[in-house]
């Protein structure tokens, strides 16, 4: 059998619902999911359920066919059929647009009972989009020399985000040179003179320093401007000018400096700068284009579906397909507390009595106080959130123009609408898109002690099947997010996804060792250990699969990145049969603490093929991993140390060009989504090489 019809089969058996990490370090056993009872024991079938909901729904009635309701109303009609446990209820969406102006929450009483399901779904033929945007429209000139016209928005209504014909439109902004500003412990003193009318700018506080470092994409807001010194907002400088790639010092690479969200900035074809107390806002569409004619989209809400129960009662046997999900502005950032970016949506918030006085130059690369605060990191939140649930299904849903994250699952209490984080099992995503997105496309797991340490089993984060889903044009507001973030769980499946134009792909793992049984002794010199704790016991990361995925077109925004990434120990890992090309930095990176993961089988074109970060430093306990059986074509392959830290490169082959040996064609061509998910924004891969089509040709039955 060829390596493509074992890829093959592996993905046939998935969609039996299988789950396992495959491999040969004990990835994980299968796991048949929902044969709770046998055949025999298994009750007679029961007729289903069907309501109907229409964006111009009733609010009464009983959402028949020809009468359908408003998705308000028929969520109250679905949770009294589900709690009878007769059947499976559906909930048929006719095509158009749902507007909503607060979450839809799915709370234990919208599950399915008794091994039912309820389903929410798309009409035959129809795209049902819920959004949490307004129409923008009245578009007036206000200034005809320069092309800006005016809309009226809702008096108060702050918005980071703005999409125009199904793009997110940038804000206004202006770029700047790192020699234009020196920066300061309080903010920044202008040096170049052609910046003097930021002086002169009204609303002053509503603009915003962002800087792109060696891997982080920060926020911080301004206070005021006098003169030449620029007085910034607390406490998100103090939080952006302490720990590593801070503002002020950029270890690898020069930093890229902005200042963002001003009228005084509105000189590009396609931006936009809202004023809420004057209800206005503004735009500059390109030349020759009415905004009259354009879908001008104003997001309202940050959440627009919240998953969530509680450990006692966790919903389940939830279903969402066919459903397209946009809209969402994330105004965290606009506060006080700016966007403190430690590393892929993980943020520093409020204030640190422990932060040293003198951390501007103190603690510019670290310093144990910083060290103190890896364990009480925030988690960006997503437009659809999923936690304390089981066996949720998302398939064949699009996630667009969306202002933070996509679908975040068994995220922290504090990334939750519900308050309560973590404890998602058997989760599928299947067949998605995800496009347009200002965070990650999908964020799974927590930060925190309780999703390394569960205090309460029922947190742990598992079975999570991430597949054949199409990633393509995320993070664009948030550039340092990666499109796929799975963080401590227990067997993750990612598997089969297309991950394309963004500068971070699939990354696993976090925490950099610190939380595994003994912990690290980086972390031990660097004195965390005097303020958190020294586990003994190993950390929920383990048994994972990161397998046949197309990773393409990831740009090289960040001096610091890796495409396939991973951070800490994770046994039973396999990382296998994935294909990249295009892409910048590093193949496999195995940051700090990787331990005991096999990769095999992977295509890497054009990027420095694989890193461990033994490196950089002897106590970063990178070891125990192996790398076999690649096939690489550029680049030099980083293994300080490998035999003495057991890391074992065995029968790894680099090539010339694109002369790939037919077992890495196999690999190449089966990589990626399945034909029957493929969307315009998926690579046609057989169109590379002819070798594809051949391999096609004479697969395996």
């Amino acid at each position: 059998m060829t390596l493509m019809s074992r890829t093959r089969e592996v993905s046939v058996r998935r969609k039996g619902r299988w789950r396992a990490a495959a491999g040969s370090v004990g990835a994980a056993a299968l796991l048949l999911s929902g044969l709770g009872t046998s055949i025999a024991q298994a009750a007679p079938p029961q007729k289903d359920t069907v309501y109907y909901a229409s964006p111009d729904g009733r609010d009464h009635g009983r959402c028949q066919e020809k009468h359908p309701c408003s998705l308000e109303h028929v969520q109250g009609v679905v949770r009294h059929a589900a709690a009878k446990g007769k059947g499976d209820v559906t909930v048929v969406l006719a095509d158009g647009t749902y507007r909503i102006d607060r979450p839809l929450e799915f709370r234990t009483q919208d599950g399915g009972r008794r091994g039912h399901t309820v389903r929410w779904t798309a009409a035959e033929g129809a795209h049902p989009e819920i959004t949490g945007s307004t129409q923008l429209t009245g578009w007036e000139q206000y200034d005809e020399a320069a092309n800006i016209y005016v809309a009226d928005t809702p008096v108060g209504l702050e918005t980071r985000q703005l999409y125009v014909d199904g793009v997110a439109a940038p804000r206004a902004s202006t770029s700047l040179e790192l020699t234009d500003l020196t920066l300061t412990p309080t903010g920044m003193t202008i040096d170049n003179p052609e910046l003097a009318y930021l002086a002169d700018l009204p609303d002053q506080d509503r603009i915003e320093f962002e800087s792109l470092g060696d891997f982080t994409d920060r926020y911080s807001p301004v206070q005021s401007i006098e003169g030449s010194t620029i007085t910034m907002t607390q406490p998100a400088w103090d939080n952006n000018t302490w720990g590593w790639d801070t503002v002020q010092y950029s270890l690898l690479a020069e930093s890229k400096w902005f200042l963002a969200n001003s009228l005084g900035f509105l000189d590009e074809a396609g931006e936009w700068y809202v004023d809420p107390d004057a209800g206005k806002l503004y735009y500059k569409p390109a030349d020759g284009v009415d905004p009259r004619d354009l879908d001008v989209e104003l997001p309202r809400v940050e959440t627009l579906v919240s998953v969530g129960g509680t450990y006692d009662a966790p919903v389940s046997n939830l279903e969402f397909s066919g459903l397209t999900f946009t809209g969402t502005s994330w105004l965290g950032p606009s506060s006080n507390e700016g966007y403190v970016s430690q590393q892929n949506g993980g943020y520093l918030k409020g204030e640190y009595d422990y932060r040293p006085a003198d951390a501007f130059t103190s603690c510019s690369r670290g310093c144990e106080a910083y060290e103190r605060t890896r364990n009480t990191w925030f988690q960006e939140p997503s437009a659809v959130q999923v936690s304390a649930a089981d066996h949720i299904t998302f398939e064949r849903n699009t996630f667009r123009n969306l202002g933070s994250s996509g679908l975040g699952i068994g995220n922290d209490d504090n990334a939750t609408l519900t308050g309560i984080g973590l404890g998602a099992s058997n989760i599928d995503v299947t067949g998605n898109v995800f496009t347009h997105v200002g965070g990650h496309a999908l964020f799974v797991g927590g930060l925190r002690a309780d999703a390394h340490h569960p205090s309460d089993p029922r947190m742990t984060n598992q079975d999570i099947r991430i597949e054949n889903n199409t990633i393509s044009h995320v993070a664009v507001e948030y550039q340092d997010n990666s499109g796929i973030l799975s963080t401590y769980v227990t067997r993750a499946q990612i598997v089969n996804n297309e991950v394309a134009n963004l500068p971070y792909a699939i990354d696993t793992g976090f925490g950099w060792g610190i939380n595994d049984a003994g912990g690290s002794q980086e972390y031990v010199r660097r004195g965390y250990y005097k303020h958190n704790p020294l586990y003994q016991t190993p950390t929920t990361l383990k048994d994972n699969l990161i397998a046949g995925n197309l990773v393409r077109d990831i740009k090289p925004d960040f001096a610091d990145s890796g495409n396939i990434y991973n951070l800490s120990a994770s046994p039973g890992t396999v990382i296998e049969n994935n294909y990249m090309y295009n892409v910048s930095g590093v193949g496999i990176y195995l940051d700090e603490g990787s331990r005991y993961i096999l990769s095999r089988h992977n295509v890497l074109s054009g990027s420095n093929p694989w890193v461990f970060t033994n490196a950089y430093s002897a106590g970063n306990g990178t070891n125990d991993n192996t790398l076999q059986e690649n096939w690489y074509n550029s680049g030099g392959a980083q293994i300080p140390n490998a035999e003495e830290r057991n890391n074992r490169l065995i029968d790894n082959v680099q090539v010339s060009g694109n002369n790939w040996p037919s077992a890495a064609w196999e690999v190449i061509c089966a990589a990626g989504v399945a034909p029957e998910y493929r969307t315009e924004l998926n690579a046609n891969l057989g169109g590379i090489d002819p070798r594809c089509e051949t391999a096609a040709a004479t697969e395996t039955p």
